[in-house]
């Protein structure tokens, strides 16, 4: 081969290795671009159904049992000192509570419903003015004997009332306590259930469900906090020498916490301070029976001046009941309905001088 066939052959071979496609050696190749990773959209909060069940009228919340239309249960309750601990009282829809002779008092507990309440008691006896406050919620009464007045009035008054003492219910509807027959005495015996009332009730012949038209007038607010007014932390309500309610707010519930004889107010079912949404206190007479050998006292329904506290605060109301089986109609200081908060209520009726406080 001929110089300069062979110069040209090598001029053309390095031309062809500095054309090659190959990478240089120690320069890695580029990563190719990472495919894009899906993201999964959010799951959309669900849309909460509106409650469009039955509501219970004495609290304005959802009723869990039973039918509006049904009569609500009114039980007397024993509030002596040495008689407690109250038991299902955590459990009621409203609290009435009153003098009844000597400074003590009574709470009459009205309940739309009895299921799974679980004992109730002790039962007391009866007194006309608390016949009057069952009347205005057409309930079906429960007691353990009264006084010679108030036996008058559930006759001439045709109260569904179901006695203990005088009647053919001891050892069905009522059982007399064995623990506080021994330990409390013989008067502070007597035991209900909601489970009892439950299972006998419909084998007794009286009116079980509200007549037609009948309709409980009270107004409710998820939040019936009152605007303006004062603030109520803590109420304190004097019925007497022997007995001063005091009821706490606890934001944090929204609730009063009650208490009485300088201890919480508990149910004796489950150990349970008792708290309520709306606490009511209405002033009025209350007067000594002329001659009365128990220092019994009437307490005048037909209406007066009170206060009204929820979520803290408190307003001066007024209020009023017609007839011995009119309910009890609250009214703001320029006449507008009351609206109370869902939930539960205790009404103090209280004398006329009793020295209520507010902080």
């Amino acid at each position: 081969m001929s110089r300069k066939k062979l110069t040209l052959m090598l001029i053309l071979t390095l031309m062809l290795s500095g054309c090659g496609g190959g990478t240089a050696e120690g320069s890695p190749a580029p990563d190719p671009s990472p495919e894009p990773v899906p993201t999964a959209a959010p799951t959309p909060e669900p849309t909460p159904t509106p409650y469009d069940g039955p509501i219970n009228p004495l609290t304005g919340l959802p009723l869990l049992s039973g039918t509006p239309e049904d009569r609500p249960i009114a039980i007397m309750l024993n509030n002596l000192k040495g008689a407690l601990p109250q038991l299902g009282v955590s459990r009621a829809d409203i609290i009435y509570e009153l003098l009844a002779e000597g400074g003590i008092t009574r709470m009459l507990g009205i309940y739309q419903s009895v299921e799974g309440v679980g004992n109730i008691g002790s039962v007391r006896s009866s007194r006309p003015y608390y016949l009057e406050l069952a009347l205005g919620h057409d309930a079906v009464y429960l007691h353990a004997g009264g006084s010679p007045d108030a036996y008058a009035k559930i006759r001439a008054w045709n109260v569904t009332a179901l006695d203990c003492v005088n009647g053919p219910y001891e050892g069905t509807l009522f059982w007399r306590d064995a623990w506080r027959r021994r330990n409390l005495g013989y008067e502070h015996s007597v035991i209900t259930s909601g489970e009892t009332i439950t299972t006998l009730f419909p084998g007794y012949a009286f009116r079980k469900r509200h007549a037609s038209g009948y309709t409980y007038e009270m107004s409710f607010s998820q939040d019936g906090t009152p605007k303006g007014g004062r603030t109520a932390a803590e109420v304190k309500v004097p019925f007497s020498q022997y007995k001063t309610g005091v009821f706490t707010y606890e934001p944090e519930t929204g609730t009063y916490l009650v208490s009485e004889y300088g201890k919480p107010y508990v149910d004796g079912n489950t150990g349970e301070q008792v708290a309520v949404t709306n606490l009511l206190i209405l002033r009025t007479r209350c007067s000594n029976i002329p001659g009365d050998a128990y220092g019994r006292i009437t307490v005048d329904l037909e209406g007066g001046e009170g206060w009204f506290a929820c979520g803290g605060r408190s307003v001066p109301i007024r209020w009023e009941k017609e007839a011995p089986d009119g309910q009890l109609c609250y009214q703001t200081e320029d006449g507008r309905p009351l609206l109370l908060g869902q939930g539960r209520s205790y009404v103090c009726i209280v004398p006329t001088g009793s020295a209520v406080e507010f902080s």
